[in-house]
């Protein structure tokens, strides 16, 4: 530990701080830089860096840790000599240099010029590993084995088709989703999950088996389409935005998504394989370049492979071009190289006598979301069908919507002009709209909340008699109201869901447009502090003042030294300026004092702070 303490004290703090980034571990009790070489030699946090150490990296560390067995240091040229007597290929015997810094910079050793020193508390925890779940230092240094063939009788061109078709088939059952969510949120189960009925209600919706639903869901959670607000899921303000690009650039976000959950330590190799197909399965070929992975790497290729899968980043398990092109950082290439194959979007339609609506391929994403607010979807594919009912008509007059709006829009939209049933539905529709309205109760009506109102006086009997109704207590109080204790929007919207010419109005009779759920706002994100440089601004806000930091920091080895029960070469300043140095194993510091046990005299030494030069690690044997 006094070695890597000591690394640390040295490194810049750029170093630093990049050191720390590739590690883990629990910064809340760090008070120094021992406290801080201490965790990072805890066995959880090297479990998590040995985990994520690629091969060859596994390699010259255990090389390192059979040349350093007694807990001496070793060179540079010996770990590649030891590369070499272990059978490693000429290509990683020439990388040992670069593989030991590699190492070094993640602070797994101290490398210092050419001269290389493995921590014991490394050295034992990766003994422990490779007795349990990584392979032997000779296995580890071996070659690849020769089963990395290529396969020359594939169709590239069929590849992108499937993938761009996988690609499209996503995009749209997403749009779907967020469709379906944004008509009627879906209800998170306390235990986690959504309900069976949203479940069943939303995979009917995308085209979907149920069993596919979770990850679709999740996807779009991650992309931050849909956001959970208490215990139901709304449609993002994102996801609104998302919902009027067109296919490509619905894509692009969603692989721009997919390519940021991805290890960087995996996307070199998956990139790699794509440029041509191998005859070896992608997760056996991650888990050769990753033998220590375990659970992490399991986890990640489940992901990897299924959502890049879904999203035509790859096709039977393989990368294809598109997947390449992403994992390059060039998203926007790979979409255009999928969009070649999607299906084009159309901004005509066929409006029927049997009241449907007929469009011949994927309607462009603002006349598709406006069509939707005054008819049924019925069915949804690369032709999709609409239908137009009383019941829909009603709700996109409620949403603002007029017959004069709606037929207009049609008739721009129709490639078959207005049948007559239709414009006869809609202008019907629009003359009984708003024969029964809903307002917030007065006063005088209190406790109710809410006044249902209409001139028909058969049609207010209606209601009040429609078991459908009955979970909003409509209460009749006269031949033409109804009183309801349940909020205006909540009455509005069984009465339409009902079927009803429902309207809402302000306590002036003005019919006011309400939005049946609103959207759910993206949080703004605080700035992001970055918890590895706050914690560098309180170690080395410590060393301010040079001489008290110098006593702070002998006091600490010697503490380190005392608590691992180690023994060190203490070099003493004697009368008139010479040196003496002792073999020491100390045993306690306190008032400025050293306590240690004299290991060549055999006798207890007491030593004040400030007569100690320096001190270092005793020599191999002591």
């Amino acid at each position: 530990m006094l070695e890597l303490a000591a690394r640390l004290r040295t490194l810049p703090r750029t170093e630093l701080e990049a050191a720390l980034a590739t590690r883990e571990f629990d910064a809340s009790g760090i008070r120094d830089l021992f406290d801080l070489a201490e965790v990072l030699l805890a066995p959880d946090s090297l479990d998590h860096v040995i985990s994520r150490l690629d091969r060859p990296r596994l390699a010259a560390l255990a090389a390192t840790a059979t040349l350093t067995a007694d807990h001496t240091g070793t060179t540079v040229e010996a770990v590649a000599g030891e590369l070499a007597r272990l059978g490693g290929s000429a290509e990683l015997v020439a990388a040992a240099p670069q593989l030991v810094g590699r190492l070094a910079d993640s602070l797994i050793l101290v490398a210092d010029g050419q001269r290389v020193h493995l921590p014991v508390a490394v050295a034992s925890r990766l003994a422990v590993r490779m007795e349990r779940d990584i392979p032997g230092a000779a296995e580890l240094a071996a070659p690849a084995p020769p089963v990395l063939v290529g396969v020359d009788d594939v169709d590239r061109s069929l590849l992108d088709r499937r993938a761009a078709e996988a690609a499209y088939a996503t995009v749209a059952a997403t749009a779907e989703l967020l469709a379906a969510v944004g008509n009627q949120p879906a209800r998170e189960l306390a235990k986690g999950g959504l309900t069976l009925p949203d479940s069943k209600r939303l995979s009917e919706a995308c085209g979907i088996d149920l069993e596919a639903l979770p990850r679709l869901f999740h996807r779009a959670d991650e992309a931050g389409l849909v956001l959970r607000d208490g215990a139901y899921w709304l449609e993002s303000d994102i996801g609104a935005d998302w919902a009027q690009l067109g296919s490509a650039d619905r894509w692009q976000r969603l692989a721009e998504q997919w390519l940021a959950r991805i290890p960087p330590s995996l996307r070199e190799l998956v990139a790699r394989r794509s440029e041509s197909i191998s005859a070896t399965d992608l997760r056996d070929d991650v888990r050769w370049l990753y033998p220590a992975g375990g659970k992490w790497l399991d986890d990640s290729l489940d992901r990897l492979v299924d959502d890049a899968e879904a999203l035509g980043l790859a096709v039977a398990g393989e990368p294809v071009e598109s997947g390449r092109l992403v994992l390059t950082g060039d998203v926007q290439r790979a979409a255009a190289l999928l969009a070649a194959h999607f299906p084009a979007q159309v901004a005509k339609v066929y409006v029927q006598h049997d009241l449907t609506i007929v469009s011949p391929g994927p309607l462009e994403p603002a006349l598709d979301a406006r069509l939707r607010g005054f008819a049924d979807v019925e069915g949804r594919d690369l032709a999709s069908t609409y239908r137009v009912s009383a019941a829909s008509v009603n709700r996109g007059l409620a949403a603002g919507e007029s017959a004069e709006t709606i037929l207009e829009f049609l008739g721009e939209l129709s490639l078959t002009g207005i049948p007559q049933p239709v414009a006869y539905l809609v202008g019907e529709a629009a003359r009984r709209f708003g024969s029964v309205r809903v307002a917030s109760a007065d006063e005088a009506d209190l406790p109710a909340r809410t006044v249902v109102r209409s001139d028909d006086d058969q049609l207010i009997g209606t209601l009040a008699v429609d078991q459908t109704l009955n979970a909003v207590g409509l209460r009749q109080v006269g031949p033409h109201r109804l009183l309801s204790r349940f909020a205006p929007d909540v009455v509005f919207w069984a009465l339409a869901d009902a079927r009803y010419p429902v309207a809402a109005e302000d306590h002036e009779g003005t019919i006011v447009r309400l939005r049946r759920h609103h959207l759910a706002q993206s949080p703004t994100p605080p700035p992001a502090g970055d918890p590895v440089a706050a914690l560098l601004d309180k170690l080395l806000a410590k060393h301010d003042d040079d001489a008290t930091d110098e006593v702070a920091w002998l006091a600490r080895q010697l503490e380190a030294a005392a608590r691992a029960k180690e023994t060190l070469t203490v070099t003493v300043r004697m009368p008139g300026g010479a040196t003496a140095d002792y073999l020491l194993a100390p045993a306690s510091v306190a008032n400025g004092r050293l306590r240690a046990r004299d290991r060549k005299a055999d006798i207890e030494r007491t030593l004040p702070l400030s007569a100690i030069a320096a001190v270092a690690p005793a020599p191999s044997g002591v």
